[in-house]
C-alpha cells in the first residue's frame, strides 16, 4: 500500500496494490502492522457501511470527546467526493479541509484522525461506503458542522441542477462560527 499524507498533518490517503487478472482483482484492504507503521497505532473497533444514491450528501458529522472517533473510509460501490474537516482548535490548519474522490476504481481510503468532522457527497448513481471506526458511537456525543459553511468553502461538486438529498441534522447543523466545541 501506499501512505500519503495530506496537506492537513494526519489525514492520509491510502492506495491498495491491486492485483488484476482475468478472474477479477485481489487487495489487501487493511493491514493493522503496515497502517500502525505509517499513521500510528490506531485500534479500530468497528466497521460500518452506508448504501446511498446519487446526490445523497452526509456531513459534516463529529462526536464530541469522549467519544471522538477516527474513521478510515473507503467506497466498495461507486463513487464520492469525501471530506475531513480539522476542528482541533489549536491545530494550525483549523477550519482547513481536505476533499478526496473515493471510488471502487481507485480503491482509495482516507484516514480521518479523532478532531475531525467528515462528510462525504455520492458522485453516482449510487455508493456503498465503509469505514472503521476507533471509539463506539454515542448519541448525545453527536456533533455536526453545516455542509455548505463560507468559513470553511467546501467544493461539494454538485452537478448544476442536482438536487441534494440531506437528513433533516444536517440541514439544521449550525455553522462553524455557533459551534460549540
Amino acid at each position: 500500500m501506499t501512505y500519503t499524507e495530506t496537506s492537513i498533518p494526519g489525514v492520509w490517503i491510502i492506495e491498495p496494490k491491486v492485483f488484476n487478472d482475468a478472474r477479477g482483482y485481489f487487495m489487501e484492504a487493511f493491514k493493522q502492522e503496515e497502517f500502525d507503521a505509517h499513521v500510528g497505532q490506531t485500534v479500530f473497533i468497528q466497521d460500518n457501511e452506508s448504501r446511498s444514491s446519487k446526490g445523497v450528501l452526509r456531513g459534516l458529522h463529529l462526536q464530541a470527546a469522549p467519544y471522538a472517533q477516527a474513521k478510515l473510509v473507503r467506497v466498495i460501490k461507486g463513487r464520492v467526493l469525501d471530506v475531513a474537516v480539522d476542528l482541533r482548535k489549536d491545530s494550525p490548519t483549523f477550519a482547513q479541509h481536505v476533499a478526496v474522490e473515493l471510488s471502487d476504481e481507485n480503491k482509495c481510503q482516507l484516514f480521518i484522525p479523532r478532531g475531525f468532522a467528515h462528510g462525504f457527497h455520492v458522485l453516482s448513481e449510487e455508493a456503498i461506503f465503509t469505514y472503521k471506526v476507533d471509539n463506539i458511537y454515542m448519541p448525545s456525543a453527536e456533533q455536526g458542522i453545516r455542509y455548505d459553511d463560507p468559513a470553511i468553502g467546501i467544493d461539494w461538486q454538485i452537478e448544476p441542477g442536482e438536487q441534494l438529498n440531506l437528513s433533516e441534522k444536517d440541514l439544521k447543523a449550525p455553522f462553524l462560527s455557533a459551534f460549540h466545541f
